[in-house]
């Protein structure tokens, strides 16, 4: 992925299949020096067996095909700038995401347009679930 946003983006489209009506995004940044994002919704959790291999390319609960790239990525790329990326689930209750970067390395990817891709994800989301009034003015 090109920017932070990209990942956040993906990670909130988890959240929304996960069924969550609350998610919360918090981006800090410490002096310049950490930026630190946290994704935490109110969505179904994942089982343990899942949380213990989530960051496996090839766990995923996708029916359509067998590998999950987004949490893998998210987290390969705060390693390669000397931070982390730590998930906490609980089932029924939501499932909480931390990544830090190190905005002082050369492989830290720019943050982009956070506002942008979630404002545009949940218009998407927003309008795809809304009924659909296309012939009001037929006669």
């Amino acid at each position: 992925m090109k920017d932070l946003s990209l990942h956040i983006l993906d990670i909130v489209q988890n959240a929304i299949k996960a069924k969550a009506t609350a998610i919360d995004i918090i981006v800090q940044d410490k002096d310049n020096k950490a930026l630190d994002i946290s994704i935490i919704d109110n969505g179904t959790g994942i089982t343990p067996e899942m949380l213990a291999t989530i960051d496996d390319p090839y766990t995923t609960s996708r029916t359509t095909r067998k590998v999950g790239l987004g949490i893998p990525l998210f987290k390969q790329n705060a390693e390669r700038t000397g931070g982390h990326l730590h998930i906490t689930s609980e089932l029924g209750k939501g499932t909480e995401l931390t990544a830090q970067f190190h905005q002082n390395n050369i492989d830290c990817l720019p943050l982009g347009d956070v506002s942008g891709v979630v404002a545009q994800k949940f218009w998407a989301t927003r309008l795809s679930t809304q009924p659909k009034y296309t012939n009001l003015l037929k006669k």
